[in-house]
């Protein structure tokens, strides 16, 4: 199912700017409120939309992902991904967005649709944990993050990279009310 706008407006949680009331903009809300009420952390630490930039085909496109945790010096430690659907089948996009987010990579994402979690390293792949309660707290975040360091990736891999996110990303376009068109 495709995100569409219901015609409303609702304050974003983290920063009281208004949002457009989508079909999912009020999860993505649950998640930031679950992360300051249920898991401890500060508004501060957490940036929604964050971009992430990055280039396919000689062109430069940007994707968001919904929430970033980030260091007191800005960089993202955790990145979470609202997704609409099997939570698995969203991993691989989400890795990639964590391997080209700048300035350095982002070691940590997670994708949930609210019901389901799982937390994934950006440097194997490999799911570390499954469920919303499993979500590092802050006070384990750092080291966490740590143990899943990426140095800065070549050309050649965030072509790599970028490729694979903009093939997940066109899967958002939608063909109810923009035409798809493929070059």
């Amino acid at each position: 199912m495709h995100e569409v706008s219901l015609g409303g407006v609702l304050a974003d949680y983290l920063t009281g700017e208004a949002r457009d009331l989508t079909t999912y903009e009020d999860l993505r809300q649950a998640l930031a409120r679950f992360l300051v009420e249920e898991k401890g952390y500060a508004r501060a630490a957490l940036v929604p939309r964050f971009p992430v930039r990055y280039e396919a085909g000689g062109r430069e496109y940007s994707r968001e992902a919904d929430i970033a945790v980030v260091s007191l010096a800005g960089q993202a430690l955790l990145l979470l991904l609202f997704c609409p659907g099997q939570v698995h089948t969203y991993a691989r996009e989400l890795i990639a967005m964590c391997r080209l987010a700048l300035p350095l990579p982002c070691p940590l994402g997670v994708v949930t649709d609210m019901r389901e979690a799982e937390l994934v390293s950006s440097v194997s792949g490999a799911v570390l944990a499954q469920g919303l309660a499993t979500l590092p707290a802050p006070f384990e975040l750092k080291a966490l993050a740590g143990k899943h360091t990426l140095a800065s990736l070549d050309a050649e891999r965030r072509d790599r990279e970028g490729r694979i996110l903009h093939a997940y990303t066109g899967l958002l376009k939608t063909c109810c009310g923009e035409s798809c068109l493929l070059p």
